[in-house]
């Protein structure tokens, strides 16, 4: 197959629609090229439920294999999963889902070993004109005198042990929590990590169904949770958990039916990592993240350190600090105990301990962590990004007591209020992130940035 890999290879993976835009020959080719990229004598390769991984994950074995690699297949697994397994067996790794993308989708996620990110600038690019050369008939390499092995292995009790090794939920008081998985990858992994826990668990949706028949698998748009919403409600449960479809992603409902902020959770287990690392250590934490996180990592003794968006930028920043947490305003948490990488489980784990260890109720005990009003992320259709930023940074620039700042698209930070307006890499798109003091300020700063760039 001949494939325009430009749609294909984004900043971080690879994803499209199969078999339209790649498929297993395709696939094959990746792990050719995945192997000679990072000159890996053994890989690990784990797959979500999407009715086309088996086959695309097979392919890509095939391919390094070819190159003279071990496989190790862990089969279905979630995306943290196999981020354990590669740390733990020091293996780089392929990951073949589409996350929270509609079922015609999927995709490759790639690491180094220890789960270290692989992106445009860590290899994926090579990958990609690998890939593009050999697809349009330029030969491979000779293979490999001795092909790589192709193996199996179960790592889903380990991956579990390993969390439940890093939170303490043996002295918690028992709770009732309704997960929702999403007909995704959570219906796989809750079950092995809640066993045992003092935890009355209400399944939904713990069916492994890539064709998503119940709701899309992306808990961050709010028409996603409203079932959880609802069942949290009727069951009386302390709190609801709603995973992504590949469940490296994991969003939190409180007991009153409302969703907790990503910023909330982030700063909560900022403060939770921090006081298990004797009160000091840095959080990493992106610029659209609430105000609350960097204070709140102060006041427990830590250093907050912002960065831009993307799981990529936080990997390294947390590799470069020796940060010991990160978080992102998406629901992405990464851990140092956990190679850097992004667990949503250990972050629920970490909520399940804090709710249990006191009496409060999650709508309380949230609070002292969600300080301020945020609009949450808000896309524009604009024909030139560009222009549309120019105006607001000359409209914002005859302000007084204004700073700029172009570490991640603009942001605009005033005493009481800021936002953030970035540019989207694959669509006319601009996407607008606001937050204030107050829910007045934050709606009237909101509603005056979109005049300004819906306009046209």
């Amino acid at each position: 197959m001949v494939a325009d890999l430009s749609q294909l290879v984004k900043a971080y993976d690879v994803r499209g629609v199969v078999p339209d835009q790649w498929d297993e020959s395709l696939a094959e080719l990746f792990g050719s090229a995945f192997v000679q990229v990072t000159a890996a004598d053994a890989i690990v390769i784990g797959h979500d439920m999407r009715p086309t991984s088996p086959g695309l994950a097979g392919a890509f074995a095939r391919g390094a294999a070819a190159r003279g690699a071990d496989v190790t297949l862990i089969g279905l697994c979630s995306t943290d999963q196999l981020y354990y397994a590669s740390g733990a067996l020091g293996l780089p790794g392929a990951m073949f889902t589409a996350s929270h993308n509609p079922a015609r989708y999927n995709g490759i996620k790639m690491c180094r070993a220890g789960a270290a990110p692989v992106g445009q600038d860590t290899g994926l690019a090579e990958i990609r004109t690998l890939v593009e050369q050999w697809s349009e008939g330029t030969p491979q390499p000779a293979a490999a005198t001795a092909p790589g092995t192709i193996t199996e292995r179960d790592t889903l009790t380990d991956y579990a042990v390993h969390l439940l090794g890093l939170v303490d939920l043996t002295a918690i008081r028992p709770l009732k929590v309704v997960v929702d998985a999403g007909n995704g990858m959570g219906g796989h992994t809750v079950p092995t990590v809640f066993e045992g826990l003092p935890l009355d668990l209400v399944p939904m949706y713990f069916e492994l169904d890539g064709t998503f028949p119940n709701h899309e698998a992306n808990p961050l748009d709010p028409k996603n949770i409203v079932d959880l919403q609802a069942r949290v409600l009727a069951e009386g449960a302390d709190l609801g958990l709603a995973f992504d479809g590949d469940a490296d992603r994991c969003f939190v409902v409180d007991e009153r039916g409302a969703g907790v902020s990503p910023s909330a959770i982030t700063a909560l287990v900022a403060a939770r990592e921090l006081a298990r690392n004797g009160g000091e250590g840095i959080v990493i934490h992106n610029l659209i993240t609430s105000w609350s996180v960097p204070e709140v990592v102060r006041e427990n003794g830590g250093t907050p350190v912002r960065t831009r968006v993307g799981h990529s930028f936080i990997k390294t920043e947390m590799a470069r600090h020796g940060a010991i947490f990160g978080g992102e305003h998406s629901a992405h948490y990464y851990f140092r105990d956990f190679w850097n990488a992004d667990t949503g489980m250990l972050a629920a784990l970490h909520v399940l301990a804090a709710l249990g260890g006191q009496q409060k109720p999650l709508s309380e005990l949230v609070a002292e962590y969600d300080r301020y009003s945020g609009s949450g992320e808000i896309n524009s259709t604009v024909a030139d990004q560009a222009a549309s930023l120019t105006e607001v940074r000359k409209v914002y620039g005859a302000h007084d007591g204004i700073t700029f700042d172009d570490l991640d698209g603009l942001t605009v930070t005033a005493a009481d209020w800021w936002f953030n307006l970035r540019a989207s890499n694959t669509e006319p798109l601009l996407r607008l992130n606001v937050e204030a003091r107050d829910e007045k300020t934050m709606a009237a700063v909101r509603d005056e940035v979109l005049g300004l760039i819906r306009k046209a």
